[in-house]
């Protein structure tokens, strides 16, 4: 087992205190900490930093939950303990709920190095199939890369966006500013290629930020926040009350092609959508929406 003979304090692992002060022992060195060989693990497998923070968080509630214990001293009945306290007394939702099991999971199988039967057995909760919520359907959406048609009616836009952000590359170059994180070991093989024109992002933020692995001081594309506030703002400004979210432009793109005449399997390819069963969702919301399936009293009226 992982970490042996250390002590837990605030969430990490220091080393044992036995032993220290005897005459010519040598000082071993610090063991790594839990949350640090966390981020570790989770970096070598590359995955996103939203991904390594919603996983930090949950494995420090977990050990926080169970009073400081280390997790190797743990096993199904503290795993299930907390998934129970997340769902009853937190009332997480079940997407919420199945990050913080996907968390746990993680960190018994790559980092504590567990593979144990009983991690197969959790049970995990069922996420309940909603029709997707879409702005208009008229009758006459935690790395895969995707291609979708750019609209002939935004290419003069777009042209306006990269003149925009050309000249805040520009000015980037100018002032000798960090260029653009380049992924995984491009930045070595290409030590000047972030600085480039030809990497620099479509809508870049109008300030800088500090990288939140690296430390370095650089500009970073629009957050998705930003665009989330604006979308809000322009939802009011069209008087729309319905709950939508950015994600439902992404509904709406698949709701509207399917009404056009476009083959599910082509939307299925533009989604990024592994299974054809996702997207028949969007089926079910034109029979209904558009008018396709008529209500029994209407007919009676009509009658």
């Amino acid at each position: 087992m992982l970490y042996k003979n250390t002590v837990l304090c605030m969430g990490s692992l220091t080393p044992s205190s036995s032993g220290a002060g005897h005459a010519g022992a040598s000082s071993s060195p610090a063991a790594p900490r839990l949350l640090d060989k966390v981020r570790e693990r989770i970096r070598y497998l590359h995955y996103s930093i939203r991904t390594e923070d919603a996983y930090v968080h949950w494995v420090r509630g977990y050990v926080r939950f169970h009073r400081m214990r280390h997790p190797g001293s743990m096993g199904a009945d503290e795993v299930k303990a907390y998934l129970s306290w997340l769902a009853v007394e937190r009332r997480i939702s079940v997407a919420t709920h199945r990050q913080a099991q996907l968390a746990l999971v993680f960190l018994y199988r790559q980092v504590l190095g567990q593979d144990l039967p009983w991690l197969t057995d959790l049970e995990r909760p069922q996420v309940k199939r909603r029709l997707p919520v879409v702005l208009s359907v008229r009758a006459g959406k935690g790395g895969k890369d995707r291609v979708v048609m750019l609209p002939a009616s935004l290419q003069q836009a777009l042209k306006d966006q990269l003149r925009r952000a050309h000249l805040l590359w520009q000015a980037d170059v100018r002032d000798e500013r960090a260029g653009v994180q380049m992924p995984d070991a491009l930045e070595r093989k290409y030590l000047r290629a972030g600085q480039s024109w030809a990497w620099f992002w479509v809508f870049p933020q109008d300030t800088h930020s500090t990288c939140p692995r690296t430390g370095v001081v650089r500009r970073h594309h629009l957050y998705d926040q930003s665009f989330q506030r604006a979308f809000k703002q322009a939802l009011q400004v069209a008087g729309i009350q319905r709950p939508a979210t950015p994600h439902t432009l992404r509904h709406c793109f698949a709701t509207h092609l399917l009404q056009a005449g476009t083959d599910i399997r082509t939307v299925q390819k533009l989604l990024g959508h592994s299974d054809v069963s996702t997207t028949m969702v969007y089926t079910h919301v034109l029979e209904v929406a558009g008018g396709q399936v008529k209500s029994p009293l209407d007919r009676l009226h009509a009658a």
